[in-house]
């Protein structure tokens, strides 16, 4: 049985850890700051991925209560290249029929939502995130798995967790 403190912990954390993110994204300057000064501000990332020249990429997750995904790369001078949020319009558009979860994983960080559906053969991938600045952007992106791993399809629809009311 799952515990609902422990669920109603997990969800405040996350809420404060992406209040900071902004605080945390200002103090940090690509080319200048160090994989420590990101683990400073971040704490653990999710996963950490290879990257093309001797880089590693940190990914730092906000889900399922945040709207985000953070991507940051560490160059092989152990300094951070990049920080991007990945869960955007531009970054969905990447997804093609055929692409392995891996690499959609890789692309866009840890789903909010994994389900998966015995009868169909499929696995569903869902993100939450914001298509604009205001709550009525809120918006959820799905990706559809066949039982090979790859993509058959993607999309988008509203957030139905957002209070309808704020969408007014």
């Amino acid at each position: 049985m799952v515990s609902w403190t422990k669920v109603w912990l997990a969800l405040c954390v996350s809420l404060m850890a992406s209040a900071c993110d902004p605080q945390n994204i200002r103090e940090l300057e690509e080319g200048l700051s160090s994989e420590s000064d990101v683990r400073a501000r971040f704490g653990e990332p999710e996963a950490i991925w290879d990257a093309p020249q001797g880089a590693h990429i940190l990914e730092y997750n906000r889900q399922p209560a945040g709207h985000q995904n953070y991507m940051i790369t560490i160059g092989p001078d152990g300094k951070m290249q990049a920080l991007r949020q990945v869960l955007a319009p531009h970054n969905f558009e990447k997804i093609a029929v055929g692409m392995m979860m891996e690499d959609v994983r890789r692309l866009l960080g840890k789903p909010m939502r994994v389900t998966r559906f015995e009868l169909k053969r499929q696995t569903h991938y869902d993100w939450r995130y914001r298509d604009g600045p205001n709550a009525a952007d809120a918006r959820i992106f799905s990706v559809v798995f066949d039982n090979d791993l790859r993509v058959v399809s993607t999309g988008s629809t509203d957030d139905p967790d957002v209070n309808r009311s704020e969408r007014r």
